[in-house]
């Protein structure tokens, strides 16, 4: 296939505008899958991904399609549209030479679609903007139209639109991909100071039988199956057992050549060994690594354990191997006194948290405890020593602490105009620093302010889309460390303290938090067959508590009959009996909580 006959592309858009829809309208366009075998979000093809209607991987696509009697290729990558998986499309965007900027006609531009345009821009890519939805009563076409054209400097004819649910405009779509998007380019205009074969690795999997499978961007020369090829930033070895492209199952092929994407089985079973970024050339005539991707750095952590700990090698063998497909959290290895071994892990997000505890549980059958999520904190102690905190539980006690800094964020929200009044109080409830308010397009504005990443983790996505029914959006982007204003709060339950409960929170906050958390924790934890107290403790004292009642279990019935004929003496004996028991119980209590449990309090309030 000719080098001038292939076009990489992406998609780009915010949450469910309509990207994997329009996907399935492509592949039905170009007939890469047949429609007896179509379903819905055909791309997304994780159980969590169908169940939620989000995309988290990024999966790639090859579309043969002909245009004016001439053949192309054209090389689809399906991107996520959360804020907590922007580390995925920046990757996809590596891989391409131009994108399609979708938007929803009925929603106009969200504030993570100009997160993601930026990268696109930076990245040097041919934009596309597309109008999606337009078949829907509620379309705003010209005026999202006017919008787009103002924020790309662009005439609003230029625009396409697009109907995925229908398949209107989507060949009108493929042909101006083709008319539009650059092939990509030679060797000879890419700057590089040796010769041979490169392929840069944007993803990878791992297989039970065929070790890691990683997909990459070939960017000058041909891979063959068994020939001898090398990790040129690892510099391991490796003989490549398989070459192929995804339509969109991989497909074998005799070799995937300059332009294309396609994958690479390696065999290789150890961990660590492939990484997001890394070269792939031949180990005869070893080429120069190309420029990779910078590391993602984890915004928000949380502990796992195994709930028996019989289960940690388990618990590590399944971290390792999620690691495998999902490169952008990381885990290391800790211990608790009171929860034994288990792994601090770094997430890009609560909604990445979620789904990597959610992924444990389903694909390796692990029950887990989740400690409370929580941020980086640096913490300055009386006697001069300076710490990083992980985890809310190592927090130092107030009267050690000197100083303390915590992480801000940068952060924009889009909202119609109408509710911007109701979300000043909000924002100043959390912390929120208003740098500009203006107006942003047809009734919209657009709020620029800074405030600490703890508080946008307070339930803040959830409450904001409450408060402005749904319609604001939001994008944020890390700052400096700023000094904080924060205590330790810890959940004691039957007189001993929970360390997954532990959170750090704002001192202001601090009985508000105590109350709602025992309140929480009291409305879900399980009835024991003894009494026993949820309490809150902060600066050096309990701040809430609750009280749980025992199951009562009648000790005077034996089946259907009274025990004891109804003699008075007897039935105090016997009621005498269980009370001397459940205190003996409650002495030496130790409650279990399950992994639901757990689950239930990392989610926000309201869930």
């Amino acid at each position: 296939m000719d080098i001038k006959s292939i076009r990489n592309f992406s998609i780009i858009a915010h949450i469910d505008h309509g990207k994997s829809t329009l996907a399935d309208r492509m592949l039905e366009v170009t007939g890469t899958i047949e429609k007896r075998k179509m379903k819905d979000q055909v791309l997304d093809s994780m159980e969590l991904e169908r169940e939620r209607g989000i995309t988290i991987k990024m999966q790639p696509v090859r579309m043969e399609y002909s245009y004016n009697n001439e053949k192309y290729i054209l090389n689809l990558i399906d991107t996520p549209g959360h804020i907590d998986f922007s580390y995925e499309v920046s990757r996809a965007l590596k891989a391409v030479e131009g994108s399609i900027l979708l938007i929803d006609a009925t929603q106009g531009v969200q504030a993570q679609t100009l997160t993601t345009l930026q990268m696109a821009r930076d990245s040097g890519l041919v934009i596309i903007p597309v109008l999606s939805k337009v078949d829907s009563p509620l379309a705003m076409i010209d005026e999202v139209k006017m919008e787009v054209a103002v924020l790309l400097d662009i005439d609003p004819d230029s625009i396409l639109t697009v109907s995925g649910k229908t398949g209107y405009g989507v060949k009108d779509l493929l042909d101006e991909l083709i008319k539009r998007i650059p092939p990509p380019k030679e060797k000879t205009e890419i700057i590089s100071t040796s010769s041979g074969a490169q392929a840069l690795v944007f993803d990878f999997k791992y297989d039970n039988h065929r070790g890691v499978i990683v997909y990459v961007r070939v960017i000058e020369g041909e891979f063959y199956k068994g020939e001898s090829l090398l990790f040129a930033v690892s510099f391991e070895k490796f003989i490549c057992l398989e070459v192929g492209t995804f339509s969109p199952e991989e497909e074998p092929k005799d070799k995937i050549g300059t332009g294309e994407i396609g994958y690479i089985v390696t065999g290789i079973k150890k961990p660590g060994i492939a990484s997001v970024g890394d070269t792939i050339t031949y180990s005869k005539k070893p080429a120069d690594a190309l420029p990779g991707y910078m590391k993602p750095s984890p915004v928000v952590w949380a502990s796992v354990y195994p709930e028996s700990q019989d289960d940690f090698p388990n618990l590590k063998q399944a971290l390792s191997r999620l690691r495998l497909s999902d490169s952008s959290f990381s885990y290391e290895e800790e211990s608790s006194g009171t929860l034994g071994r288990g792994f601090r892990c770094g997430f890009l997000g609560m909604l990445h948290l979620e789904i990597i505890v959610e992924r444990l549980n389903r694909e390796f059958d692990i029950e887990l405890i989740v400690t409370m999520p929580s941020i980086t904190y640096k913490v300055l102690l009386r006697n001069g020593k300076e710490e990083t905190i992980y985890s809310p539980h190592l927090f130092p006690d107030d009267g050690n602490v000197l100083k303390i800094y915590e992480p801000w964020v940068n952060v924009k929200i889009i909202t119609p105009s109408v509710y911007t009044s109701l979300l000043v109080p909000f924002l100043y409830d959390h912390e929120g620093i208003v740098k500009l308010t203006e107006n942003f397009g047809d009734n919209r504005s657009s709020i620029d302010l800074e405030m600490p990443l703890r508080e946008l983790m307070r339930n803040f996505f959830d409450d904001m889309k409450s408060i402005t029914s749904g319609y604001a959006s939001i994008s944020y982007e890390m700052k400096d460390y700023k000094s904080a204003d924060v205590v330790r709060m810890d959940i004691i339950v039957a007189n001993e303290a929970m360390p997954a409960f532990c959170r750090v929170v704002s001192r202001r906050r601090v009985e508000d938090e105590a109350k709602l958390q025992v309140e929480k924790l009291q409305k879900i934890i399980p009835r024991q067959q003894f009494a026993f107290k949820i309490q809150a403790k902060a600066l050096g004292r309990i701040i809430s508590s609750e009280s749980v009642s025992a199951f009562r279990k009648d000790v005077l019935m034996h089946g259907s009959k009274v025990v004891g004929g109804g003699d008075v003496s007897r039935k105090k004996k016997l009621l005498e009996k269980q009370k001397k028991g459940k205190k003996r119980m409650q002495s030496s209590a130790k409650i279990n909580i399950s992994h639901e449990v757990f689950l239930k309090m990392m989610r926000s309030s309201n869930k």
